[in-house]
């Protein structure tokens, strides 16, 4: 047995389900008598320390729950995707009377400075991280330290958590059959950063796409960094191959490529349509306005705060995968009308 049993050995060992043991553990109700005391003892013999919030015997829970966003402060605050993610988020906590804390960080050593603070038992009930990035060490030592967590996005590798995503393949492939659709052949691609679970989505299901209208991308392909200069620079490099229509992966990067089109003195969307992915920006602020592939964001952030309470009161035992569906809204930029749908 290791030092810190985790709940699925102490279920292991009293022949119940881990969702049973944590209910016993957080003072859940519909418990027999016999199965709390089976538990106890099993808990008293292992020695067995649960987390000092979530998972203690006396249900002293502190209210607070914690979104980790593996980013710097620059990016929180200019990307809109995180202002709608936490407005959800936030208006969840609120009808549950939490509070929710923000941890940020952007490279190993402010991951080691959160971690200690995150881990720590005590400080919070739960925590909601943002799968940003492929690679974040802090996804395996929060399942160590057995505290509840619920991730916004898509593993790639590591521990089996609860999860709320969108469909970043079904939309992408429903934008390369809409741009298919049109007549555009000479299709180019601006990928997010390919270090990222929505960038690898987002170009898979692109690519399947095209493979079902019998196009490809034959080297018409750049990747950005979800910003708007990103999408420009990686505009300008593809314009040099001639594209009548460009994907971007994220309306930001899609903006940029609106400008490096009009910097080139040609036109959208009769020289070239442009489609975004996100559906977080104004019709009216671009020209022409953008047609994009929206996500709900709010509804993801309103959900994963949901998800998290109902895997800290223990009702959720095996990790639950939600995916929302996405929606290609039909603007001027892809050279459709508003009327002719998707």
């Amino acid at each position: 047995m290791p030092e810190r049993p985790t709940l699925e050995e102490i279920g292991r060992i009293a022949g119940m389900s881990r969702s049973t043991v944590s209910r016993v553990i957080n003072g859940g109700v519909n418990v027999s008598p016999a199965t709390k005391k089976r538990v106890e003892e099993v808990v008293a013999r292992t020695g067995y320390r649960p987390h000092l919030v979530a998972r203690s015997l006396v249900s002293n829970r502190t209210g607070v729950i914690g979104l980790v966003i593996p980013s710097d402060l620059e990016t929180l605050f200019s990307d809109p995707y995180f202002g709608r993610l936490m407005l959800g988020l936030t208006d969840s906590a609120n009808r549950m009377d939490m509070t929710l804390a923000l941890f940020l960080f952007d490279h190993d050593s402010n991951e080691n400075l959160i971690r200690s603070k995150v881990v720590n038992p005590g400080l919070v009930d739960g925590v909601i991280i943002t799968a940003t990035r492929i690679e974040t060490p802090l996804i395996d030592h929060l399942q160590e330290a057995d505290i509840p967590t619920v991730v916004v996005g898509r593993l790639i590798d590591g521990p089996a958590m609860s999860s709320v995503d969108v469909d970043n393949e079904g939309g992408a492939r429903q934008a390369a059959l809409h741009l298919a659709r049109l007549g555009r052949e000479r299709i180019g691609f601006i990928g997010a950063p390919a270090h990222t679970s929505a960038g690898i989505d987002r170009h898979r299901g692109f690519l399947d796409g095209l493979k079902e209208a019998g196009l490809s991308l034959e080297g018409r392909v750049q990747e950005g960094t979800w910003t708007q200069e990103s999408g420009r620079i990686a505009m300008e490099k593809l314009l040099g191959d001639r594209p009548d229509a460009v994907f971007a992966s994220s309306d930001r990067m899609a903006v940029g490529a609106l400008r490096a089109v009009h910097d080139a003195g040609l036109h959208c969307p009769n020289d070239v349509a442009i489609v975004g992915f996100d559906g977080l920006i104004s019709p009216d602020q671009t020209v022409p306005e953008l047609t994009t592939v929206t996500q709900p964001v709010f509804q993801v952030g309103a959900r994963a705060a949901e998800l998290l309470n109902a895997v800290i009161d223990g009702t959720v035992g095996v990790p639950e995968r939600i995916i929302y569906p996405t929606e290609l809204v039909v603007r001027q930029s892809c050279g459709a009308s508003r009327l002719e749908g998707s």
